[in-house]
C-alpha cells in the first residue's frame, strides 16, 4: 500500500513537471530562418570545402511546416521518390537546425554522387565535405540508422524533435 502511494505521488510530480516544462516553452513561435550558429557553420563549410577544391552548394536550409508537409507528400500523394519520413514539425529543417548539400562540378552540374572526386585527390569529395561538416559540429544523415539521408547535415544542440515541438530552443541549452 505504501509503495503504491509513493508511485502515485511520483507520477503526479512527473506530470506536474511535464506540464511546467510544456507551459514554459509552448508559447514560443516557430523559427523562420536558420539558427545563427547553423548559418555561420554552413558558410564555414562552403569556405573550407572551396579551399580544398570542392564546390558545395546548399540545396536546402530552413523549411516551413507547410514546405515540409509538401516534401513529405512526395512519393506518397504526389509524383517522385520518397525523400523524407518527417512530416511538418518533425524535421530539424523546420527549426532552422538543418541544411542539405550537393556538389557542383566544374561544368556547373549539381550532383549527389558519393563517389565523385572532382578535386582529384583520390578521396570522395562527398566524404571530404562530410568530414569538414562533422568537424564543424554537424551530424550527418548518412550516419542515421533508419533512413540514410546523405545530403542532410544538422545541429540539434542536444534537443529532440519532441522538445523542439514543445517550444524549447537551442538558446535554452547553450551557455
Amino acid at each position: 500500500m505504501k509503495i503504491r502511494t509513493i508511485l502515485v505521488f511520483l507520477f503526479i510530480i512527473g506530470i506536474g513537471y511535464f506540464i511546467f516544462l510544456f507551459q514554459k516553452y509552448s508559447n514560443r513561435p516557430m523559427p523562420t530562418e536558420l539558427h545563427p550558429i547553423v548559418e555561420e557553420k554552413k558558410e564555414e563549410l562552403v569556405k573550407q570545402a572551396e579551399e580544398i577544391g570542392i564546390n558545395v552548394i546548399i540545396t536546402d536550409g530552413f523549411r516551413s511546416v507547410e514546405e515540409q508537409d509538401a516534401i513529405y507528400q512526395q512519393g506518397r500523394e504526389t509524383d517522385g521518390n520518397i525523400v523524407t519520413y518527417a512530416k511538418g514539425g518533425e524535421s530539424y529543417h523546420n527549426y532552422g537546425l538543418a541544411i542539405d548539400f550537393a556538389l557542383l562540378t566544374n561544368d556547373d552540374n549539381v550532383i549527389w554522387d558519393l563517389e565523385y572526386d572532382g578535386n582529384q585527390n583520390g578521396e570522395s569529395d562527398w566524404n571530404e565535405v562530410v568530414e569538414i561538416a562533422k568537424e564543424l559540429g554537424f551530424s550527418w544523415g548518412g550516419d542515421f540508422t533508419r533512413f540514410k539521408d546523405y545530403p542532410h547535415l544538422q545541429m540539434d544542440f542536444g534537443l529532440s524533435i519532441t522538445e523542439l515541438k514543445w517550444g524549447k530552443r537551442p538558446e535554452d541549452v547553450i551557455d
